[in-house]
């Protein structure tokens, strides 16, 4: 489930408290009080067979008798009666419960599982949605809802807040209150038994009374669904989050360094930035920053310009700004030369601009106009000590004043910021900015971390939209063979691939390798060395060895076969006392690879509990753990991304060369991970992967050692990604009747420029039918968000060239459909170049989108077309398609196809 009844929860016409009281000091009474005291306009039914009435209105013994169907349900019972409460609702027609009982699940005892467990099958036959059990429970200050325990009323407003601890949301509350913060909701979700963060989050999206969404996260479940959520709310509105947890002590132990270094939390910081959330560090710098996000618009770069009458201020804000990564800006030579005209000869001369402490509201308003001016500022911070030879508030409406008669005449005006240090009439010009709607921080050091998530929400939302560069055409992996591998391996009921087996996987999907030869004794390895020339590395192979280097089972640089067989023998002498109990299948040896210039990398792969499969990209060598300079990111990857999680990490400006040293092939370090992302969603049996050292220069990679951990694994190889990857099984080759071949395949992000040549091509008339309107240009957010779907909730099948044609990527028409959170009902489109019309193409698309909706569980497709696009009609009418006319829009036509369920 995701949003199904939801609105019931929000916005009910009615609602049943099961076990109100007016005993003083029971949970029962605070919610009785709470419920009946929020000014909730619609009828309310207390329950409770001890009472007649509560606090004034008619109370009735059980569920039965209560005279109306209510739409929520608020239960605080003994858990025990749960159960049996759900299922009366449900068979009374209630379709949403805010459950605060405990004693389910996070007590971990056995009864408290099965209740937990009756609970959601009593709810599940009547679709009945329960938010908690073990809930502070729900505040929707606009609907006049206060199901909850909570001690205060919540203001209204236009923020969502969304946690599982009653207790932070408790604080939260009494914290925004006295702040007069307010809430369009306000969400204790508790053990999450049905809806979670991904309901919510869905939810929360399509809500037009909710500007941004605030989370306080604990732990997700079901990590797919919390991703498509994430992904959609984040292109919509701010979704801003609080992750605790993020030291945690406890780490499982894992036999390799990627297992090692992918930490819960960084798992949890990899895919908040995938899904284009932001995340903050506390609740302050979350209000924070809704707060600068609400009043201000996009920051275009992290170049800040800092104007202050107190040099010390400035320093302080600067070294703020540098820590967090951003940058001064480096004033134009025109913006000095103004700065000095209107300034004292005694002012900084550079950015920070002191103005000097006698500064007044005059001279703050012509400093701050040329700043505003610069064509190298992308924000300006303004600061004010008070000082008792010039009044602040006369300060802060001088520069109020100029921002908002700037503001007036440009069309994008820089980002202001200020930091009004003090109380008394500092708290004072602070309140005449928020007023004015310009944002305003206590302390310099709060103004720059704010600006900085400006510039990280805005790269998060660059990250959603970016159009990333063509795989090579050149690879094309060997699925077959890699599965082969993997498959003789578990044959033998071994977990990990030994080296040579590692390097064939590898191999298979393109990833250059060293060139592995194995034997078994001394004179086999000198043998091998003849044979493949000198020099070269010696290592131990054993399963029972993961760190060979640790184990002394590496030797490197041997020069000639004889120190070959030498090395060998004394490595095993050397494994037998140190490893009596493991098992020495023998040695690997590959060419000693000498590249003075590279640098020793590390790609690789862990499965996290909740999100699956993480790549992790880093420093690597011996020293890995030691140097902890990884990211993460969660697959799959294309070139964009991979060059993302790369630039991530202190090794990428090493990368890109430095003191005459030449950058490394970044391209080929992208593909590589590209590379890798493919693998582990080919391969559902590799569970754990290490390419350590990986060496990368001008020429390119080499992947010098690798191991790969494999299982057995059953049912769809993508069930567990959290970001379904393309589907490659929904390629087809389609024979048009005149002999050419055509592909038929899902969208991809790389066909953004492909899809702009498509819209070019169509005449203004075609551009009015498909989109209902003219559009001279396809902007790029349009073109992104049509070419960057999420796979699990959309589908874009283009009909395009297939491989190695010659022309090109063109596309020739394409066909989508978009599920609702529900996956019940979807809208389709279909779009096809005029010159490819006539033979068969549009009901070809249309016959294989419905194929698929079917197969998906989709229960209606539906679409709005002109009413003069007779074509589109005449196609509709032969599938089957119901056509009415729009009661809102007498010019548009309401299609809709009923498709059978499962």
């Amino acid at each position: 489930m995701t949003i199904r009844n939801l609105e019931k929860l929000f916005r009910p016409a009615s609602i049943a408290l099961i076990g109100a009281s007016e005993t003083p000091g029971t949970l029962g009474s605070v919610v009785t009080r709470n419920v009946l005291g929020a000014g909730f306009e619609g009828n309310i039914f207390p329950v409770n067979p001890k009472y007649g009435m509560v606090a004034g209105v008619v109370a009735y013994p059980d569920i039965p008798s209560i005279p109306a169907v209510p739409d929520l349900a608020v239960i605080v019972t003994p858990p025990e009666t749960v159960p049996k409460i759900i299922g009366q609702l449900g068979e009374k027609g209630t379709r949403a419960a805010v459950v605060i009982s405990a004693g389910f699940i996070e007590g971990r005892s056995e009864n408290g599982r099965e209740l937990h467990q009756a609970m959601l099958d009593a709810a599940k036959p009547y679709l009945l949605r329960i938010i908690g059990p073990n809930c502070l429970g729900v505040l929707a200050p606009g609907a006049f809802l206060n199901a909850s325990f909570a001690h205060i009323h919540a203001l209204p407003g236009r923020l969502a807040f969304v946690a599982q601890s009653g207790a932070v949301i408790a604080s939260v509350l009494d914290w925004a209150t006295h702040r007069r913060i307010g809430f369009s909701h306000f969400v204790s979700l508790g053990d999450m038994a049905d809806v979670d963060f991904g309901d919510m989050l869905d939810y929360l999206a399509g809500d037009n009374r909710t500007r941004a969404i605030l989370l306080y996260i604990e732990a997700v479940t079901h990590a797919r669904k919390f991703m498509s959520a994430a992904r959609a709310a984040a292109r919509m509105k701010p979704v801003i989050v609080v992750k605790a947890g993020r030291y945690a002590e406890a780490a499982r132990a894992a036999a390799s360094h990627t297992g090692a270094l992918a930490g819960s939390d960084r798992v949890y910081d990899a895919a908040f930035r995938r899904a284009g959330m932001l995340r903050v560090s506390d609740m302050q710098a979350l209000f924070d920053a809704v707060g600068t996000l609400s009043v201000t618009q996009s920051v275009q770069g992290d170049r800040l310009a800092i104007l202050t009458n107190g040099g010390g201020a400035g320093v302080m804000a600067t070294d703020t700004l540098i820590s967090k990564k951003g940058r001064l800006a480096p004033l134009a030579e025109g913006t000095l030369a103004r700065l000095s005209e209107i300034l004292p000869p005694t002012w900084s001369h550079g950015n920070p601009v002191d103005i000097v402490g006698d500064a007044a509201g005059e001279r703050y308003a012509a400093s701050l106009e040329v700043l505003l001016d610069d064509p190298s500022t992308d924000a300006v911070l303004v600061i004010n000590c008070p000082t008792a030879v010039a009044s602040s508030s006369e300060a802060a409406q001088a520069v109020i004043d100029v921002y908002k008669r700037k503001s007036k005449h440009v069309a994008k005006p820089r980002n202001l910021l200020t930091a009004w240090i003090g109380e008394g009439p500092a708290a004072g010009s602070r309140k005449l900015f928020t007023d004015n709607g310009i944002p305003t921080y206590e302390t310099p050091d709060d103004a720059v971390r704010a600006f900085m998530q400006m510039v990280r929400h805005r790269h998060s939302q660059e990250m959603l939209m970016e159009t990333p560069p063509n795989v090579p055409d050149e690879f094309k992996p060997d699925r077959q063979a890699a599965k082969t591998v993997i498959a003789k391996a578990l044959s033998e009921g071994r977990e990990w691939l030994t080296g040579p087996e590692a390097e064939a996987v590898l191999a298979a999907y393109g990833i250059p390798v060293a060139g592995t030869r194995t034997a078994e004794t001394p004179e086999e390895a000198e043998r091998a060395a003849a044979a493949m020339g000198v020099p070269v590395v010696l290592k131990i192979l054993s399963r029972d060895i993961p760190h060979k280097s640790d184990a002394g089972g590496v030797v490197l640089d041997l020069e000639t076969p004889e120190r070959v067989r030498e090395a060998a023998a004394g490595m095993a002498g050397r494994i037998r006392q140190a490893f009596p109990d493991a098992a020495v299948e023998g040695f690997t040896l590959h060419p000693f690879i000498h590249k003075p210039h590279a640098r020793e990398l590390i790609i690789g792969m862990i499965e996290d509990a909740q999100f699956g499969p993480v790549i992790l990209f880093g420093h690597g060598g011996t020293a890995v753990e030691v140097i902890d300079d990884q990211a993460l990111a969660l697959p799959p990857l294309n070139m964009h991304l991979a060059l993302e999680v790369m630039s991530q990490t202190r090794v990428f400006r090493l990368l890109q060369g430095y003191r005459g040293t030449p950058p490394a092939n970044l391209d080929a370090l992208a593909l590589t991970l590209v590379e890798v992302s493919q693998m582990v969603c080919d391969l559902p049996e590799i569970s754990e992967l290490d390419i350590n050292p990986l060496l990368a220069d001008s020429d390119g990679v080499i992947a010098l050692d690798a191991r790969i951990r494999v299982a057995p694994a059953a049912g769809d190889p993508t069930d567990r990604l959290a970001i379904r990857p393309y589907p490659k099984e929904l390629e087809e080759t389609i024979h048009l009747p005149d002999g050419p071949e055509l592909m038929l395949r899902p969208i991809r992000p790389e066909d953004e420029p492909a899809f702009h040549d498509l819209f070019g091509q169509l005449s203004m008339e075609e551009i009015r039918l498909r989109f209902l309107h003219y559009m001279k240009i396809l902007s790029h957010t349009l073109a992104a968000r049509l070419t960057q779907i999420d796979y699990d909730r959309q589908m874009a099948l283009v009909l395009t060239d297939p491989p190695g044609a010659g022309n090109g990527r063109q596309l020739y028409g394409a066909v989508r459909i978009s599920a609702d959170p529900n996956n019940e009902r979807a809208e389709f489109a279909i779009l096809l170049r005029g010159d490819m019309a006539g033979v068969g193409l549009g009901p070809l698309l249309m016959r294989r989108i419905i194929d698929y909706a079917k197969r998906r569980g989709i229960r209606q497709l539906y679409g709005d077309v002109l009413g003069d696009n007779r074509s589109m009609l005449a196609l509709a009418r032969a599938f089957g398609f119901k056509v009415r006319p729009d009661p809102e829009d007498q010019g548009v036509m309401l299609i809709t196809l009923d498709l059978p369920g499962r």
